[in-house]
């Protein structure tokens, strides 16, 4: 399993809980700051994707990307 504390990447990546944040019928959901970008359907083996492609590549992830209108 991914283990982001192991990763030291501090000062680069917050990681935050919260509750609905809306398409909860699209969910589990991750919001990508500052860009906005909002993932849907994500599950615990989407994140080291998520994770190393984004937020440390700058690329998202485009299988997991919302449906435009719903963010």
């Amino acid at each position: 399993m991914f283990q982001f504390m192991d990763r030291q990447c501090f000062d680069k990546v917050m990681v935050t809980p919260c509750g609905c944040i809306g398409p909860c019928n699209l969910g589990p959901n991750v919001v990508v700051y500052p860009e906005g970008i909002m993932y849907v359907g994500v599950s615990k083996e989407d994140v080291t994707e998520i994770f190393e492609q984004h937020l440390l590549g700058d690329k998202p992830v485009e299988r997991l990307l919302a449906p435009a209108g719903v963010w």
